[in-house]
């Protein structure tokens, strides 16, 4: 059940099979299992995303957050072959999903990580995110508390709601708490909208 995507374990049994989806412009064939975030495929936010945000940084660290079984950080790595990727997820079963479907295209540069064991000091050039904000807002503002913070200098974020989900006031609560960033909107697709939060160099 995706009820239990962010739980650190979920509660239904393991059902781990294959997934075909397109990634940087490619079929790819991975695995996927239940308990997890849209466990059948890409979800229409993270498709907006992917369609949406522009190249990643070449190299430095870059940052998905929440990334389910990967196709965020998966098409990070393969945009970006001298940059290293970092896939955090509270759900170790995504973790676990994310890391063999990186072995399985043969990416190196892509590291999994509950929060708390990512390098603190760590700066991302990158972030890229579909956050999860069915959790709630409290929870939604630490997740984003903890990681807009350590954008590098001339970093972005980029990161996708649904409108009828709070977008918009999303970004008028990022404005507000990161006075030090740039927050703007970057594009609007579908129901979709994708927030820029940038750090000046």
């Amino acid at each position: 059940m995706s009820d239990h995507y962010f739980s650190a374990q979920p509660g239904s049994s393991h059902k781990r099979r294959e997934l075909r989806v397109v990634l940087a412009g490619q079929e790819r064939l991975l695995e996927t299992d239940s308990g997890i975030f849209s466990p059948d495929g890409v979800d229409k936010g993270t498709a907006v995303l992917l369609a949406g945000a522009p190249a990643p940084a070449e190299a430095g660290n870059l940052l998905d957050i929440g990334c389910g079984w990967g196709p965020i950080a998966l098409s990070l790595a393969l945009h970006s072959p001298n940059a290293t990727v970092y896939a955090v997820d509270v759900n170790e079963r995504s973790l676990g999903l994310t890391a063999d479907n990186a072995a399985a295209l043969g990416l190196a540069n892509l590291r999994t990580g509950l929060p708390e064991q990512i390098d603190a000091t760590l700066q991302f050039q990158t972030i890229w995110s579909n956050p999860p904000i069915r959790v709630g807002k409290e929870v939604l503002h630490g997740i984003l508390h903890t990681w807009l913070p350590r954008l590098a200098p001339d970093g972005s974020a980029y990161l996708v709601v649904q409108k009828n989900l709070g977008s918009d006031s999303l970004q008028r609560w990022l404005a507000e708490t990161f006075p030090e960033l740039e927050v703007a909107r970057h594009s609007t697709a579908k129901s979709f909208r994708i927030l820029q939060v940038h750090r000046p160099a």
